[in-house]
């Protein structure tokens, strides 16, 4: 069995999106070992200020959105007639496919606000498929407690020593897994995973033990392929979201909201959003 090994460390970086709101950004449009991951966002504001005018309407095409709450609520609407609604613990995922426009605004109570947002490629085949939306409580999500760990599955079968842990967000499961993984101080656990797939682990709490370092809340770590990774925390225990999935290994053409193939297919999008098609 082949060990993965951590090949690169990346940082995110703070920028602001949607009305001013203050996030923390990893982009990997281009980058091979994240696909098929486009970006990372961390959302962390501690004051209402900071949430700005959240996300007002916006287009997509050509990629999905995974967005998970740790702490506040957001409302997500679309001009498909979707509206939902998720606190602390809830994901939604919409499948932007040929076109559509939604928003998505922190609830009238929502003083912090803590979450994640993913945009996970969608292949050539589908990037004009029919848009789609599905929200999940947090009380849903599968969870799973072991020696020194605790790990909730929002999508994708993961193997975790002895467990078996399956996201109900099978929506995304074709193309990727994400899996919040908590563990205690000093705590360690194997992770077994197809070979060819891409793994990430953004840490967003406490550190990780790697070599003679530490690493820490903010860093995104990228492996090596392999059957199995084993991460251990450091002493104040560490909380990390992992990311997987099967490259897609095609171009990537990206234009502000829009994530297709070529260049004429971005201008064909922006000209189809002009007109008025998304809906």
């Amino acid at each position: 069995m082949t060990d993965r090994i951590i090949q690169e460390v990346r940082r995110a970086q703070p920028s602001r999106d949607g009305d001013g709101v203050a996030i923390q950004r990893i982009a990997g449009m281009q980058h091979a070992a994240m696909d098929p991951i486009l970006m990372l966002d961390e959302l962390r504001a501690q004051r209402r200020e900071d949430l700005g005018g959240g996300f007002p309407p916006h287009p997509h095409r050509g990629m999905q959105t995974l967005t998970y709450m740790k702490h506040g609520g957001i409302i997500h609407e679309d001009s498909r007639g979707n509206r939902g609604e998720i606190r602390g613990g809830g994901v939604q995922w919409m499948s932007a496919g040929r076109g559509i426009i939604h928003s998505e605004m922190p609830t009238q109570d929502t003083e912090g606000l803590h979450g994640f947002q993913l945009w996970i490629n969608l292949p050539a085949a589908e990037k004009m498929s029919e848009p789609r939306y599905r929200d999940i409580a947090g009380s849903e999500l599968a969870e799973s407690r072991g020696n020194g760990y605790r790990a909730v599955a929002i999508a994708g079968e993961w193997q975790l020593a002895e467990d078996t842990l399956v996201g109900l967000l099978h929506e995304v499961a074709p193309r990727a897994g994400v899996l919040d993984l908590h563990l205690e101080s000093d705590a360690s656990v194997s992770l077994r995973l197809p070979a060819s797939e891409s793994l990430l682990a953004y840490i967003y709490a406490g550190t990780l033990r790697h070599a003679d370092q530490a690493l820490g809340e903010r860093q995104l770590l990228v492996t090596s392929h392999g059957e199995r990774w084993s991460v251990q925390a450091g002493a104040g225990g560490a909380s990390l979201l992992l990311l997987r999935g099967e490259p897609l290994r095609e171009p990537v053409a990206q234009y502000g909201p829009f994530v297709m193939n070529t260049p004429e297919e971005i201008e064909q999008a922006i000209q189809d959003y002009q007109a008025g098609l998304f809906a």
